[in-house]
């Protein structure tokens, strides 16, 4: 069951996209950024992208470095190089993103077993997430005093959220707090621009809260109608910035997975779009620069093979897990009715 989107990528082309990830992966299972260092989410959207591209073997050597390097108080550290801790703080974004991970393994593979050795792990990631929680409801960036919360984070956070929802009622031990966590932290997401520091500049600000399933329906396709014209560059993909001439695979790919997850067709366009960026080998160029015509910067990343095998998924609904980013918004349409104080057909007065 590899993903194959007629006419643009084929279940080959997909395999060898998982094989260059794979072909990065060091010794120990991390799998690092092109500068050499590992950070907990974009290994985990690795270990997804090969499990989806048939190399969970590959995968769960991964696993075993998420585990090994879990600290006590359920993060990890914001990036390791060779083995240890070259930045000491931990991200609730990171956190947060293996109970998608997880979850996304069971949903493919079916292997309660190995969903149940990850379990401790994924319960101690979500329980640090929560305790970053403020009043209001946001969940700030890191465990410091000076922290502060991130649109983008918070959108990865609630999907997480959700996820570790999913995954605790699976393994038959519900995390309640978990849900009344997620619940909070959709409705900031919708209601409260206010609380997150201004990122407005980056393109994951724009779709993130879609991506990552606060924002569904009309809220959803307004807002990304509403910055169209400022990040979509028409026959390249998608900006990084606004104010840079330099579109990105990965940002690309993720603004497909969440017009997908709002059943917006120009997703294909935009998957099909970003495709100049393929190496003959599988992997992908980090970014285009439109202006001087060259990549840049001049690397090829595994987090970005990583988001076009997970867009690919998505888009031609191949592996069970496919729609792991539409079912995040799963609730979403019913919770921002109760935000602006409608009632639903039906509701009890």
């Amino acid at each position: 069951m590899i993903p194959a989107v007629p006419g643009v990528v084929t279940g080959e082309q997909i395999a060898a996209t998982a094989a260059s990830i794979a072909a990065v992966q060091l010794p120990d299972g991390g799998i690092p950024w092109p500068e050499g260092h590992v950070d907990a989410w974009n290994h985990v959207e690795c270990l997804m992208a090969m499990t989806a591209g048939g190399l969970r073997e590959s995968s769960l050597r991964g696993w075993e470095w998420l585990r090994r390097h879990q600290r006590a108080d359920g993060s990890w550290p914001m990036k390791v190089l060779n083995g240890e801790p070259l930045e000491d703080r931990g991200e609730s974004n990171h956190a947060a993103y293996v109970a998608v991970g997880v979850w996304h393994d069971l949903l493919i593979t079916g292997d309660e077993g190995f969903a149940r050795e990850m379990w401790p792990t994924v319960i101690r990631a979500l329980d640090f997430v929560t305790g970053l929680q403020t009043t209001r409801g946001e969940i700030l960036w890191e465990a410091a005093a000076d922290s502060y919360a991130l649109l983008t984070g918070c959108s990865s956070v609630y999907q997480g959220l959700r996820c570790g929802v999913r995954l605790a009622e699976a393994l038959g031990d519900p995390q309640p707090d978990w849900e009344l966590a997620a619940d909070r932290l959709g409705h900031v997401l919708r209601e409260h621009p206010e609380a997150f520091a201004d990122k407005s500049r980056f393109s994951m600000d724009w779709y993130y809260p879609v991506l990552g399933g606060a924002l569904r329906g009309e809220r959803a396709l307004r807002r990304l109608d509403d910055d169209w014209d400022t990040f979509a560059v028409a026959g390249l993909g998608i900006r990084c910035v606004s104010d840079q001439p330099w579109v990105t695979g990965a940002e690309s790919c993720e603004l497909v997975l969440a017009l997908d997850a709002v059943d917006d067709p120009r997703a294909l366009a935009i998957f099909t779009e970003m495709q100049h960026l393929r190496h003959p080998d599988g992997s992908y160029w980090t970014g285009w620069q439109f202006v001087n015509e060259r990549h840049f910067p001049n690397e090829r990343s595994a987090y970005t093979a990583a988001a076009v095998i997970l867009a690919a998924d998505a888009l031609s609904r191949t592996t069970p897990a496919n729609g792991i980013f539409r079912d995040a918004g799963a609730i979403a349409e019913d919770r921002a009715t109760e935000d602006c104080g409608c009632q639903r057909a039906g509701s009890p007065a």
